[in-house]
């Protein structure tokens, strides 16, 4: 399922248009049961709203650049066995920290602050020593923890996230 995304910017002459208009162009299927379509990418704070170039149609890793910020839609199909290593290797392909004897093949941290927002389905959210089930409509806020993400359901979940770059915390 693509998803339809509308950029609005400037012109030479300073006045408003929409840029892009279509599905997005970034979308990678990193292993048989997570989908990621990257919208938007930032590397510098203050973000620089000039030019007509598409910073989202390019590689990235989980993580934000330096000083960035990531605004992506992952779609979480149901887990399943046969996926577990995929997703390790995902992880460990793409930037992200991931700790020897977790509890999750998926868990993981980013130096990050990262905003979530459960657009359809439900999920597990897994940390060191707890989990909590989210549903569409609800809001996640990570620090830069130790998390994965468990579809435990027979329906795909879809999340929107903003990862914006922030100070490591901790050395776990």
């Amino acid at each position: 399922m693509g998803t339809r995304r509308v950029v609005a910017g400037h012109d030479e002459s300073g006045k408003a248009v929409i840029q892009f208009d279509g599905d997005a162009p970034s979308v990678a299927k990193p292993t048989n049961t997570i989908e990621i379509t990257n919208l938007w990418i930032t590397d510098q704070t203050p973000a620089s709203n000039s030019g007509d170039e598409d910073p989202a149609n390019q590689k990235i890793g989980i993580p934000p650049p330096p000083n960035g910020s990531i605004f992506r839609i992952v779609e979480f199909g149901p887990e399943g066995a046969e996926g577990a290593e995929d997703e390790r290797e995902h992880l460990a392909a793409s930037g992200a920290d991931q700790q020897a004897e977790a509890r999750h093949p998926g868990m993981h941290k980013t130096h990050s602050i990262d905003y979530a927002i459960i657009m359809t389905g439900e999920i597990y959210l897994l940390v060191d020593e707890a989990e909590t089930l989210v549903r569409a409509g609800d809001v996640v806020v990570q620090r830069g923890n130790n998390h994965a993400w468990a579809n435990r359901g027979t329906e795909a979940c879809r999340i929107a996230f903003i990862l914006i770059d922030a100070e490591p915390v901790g050395d776990n």
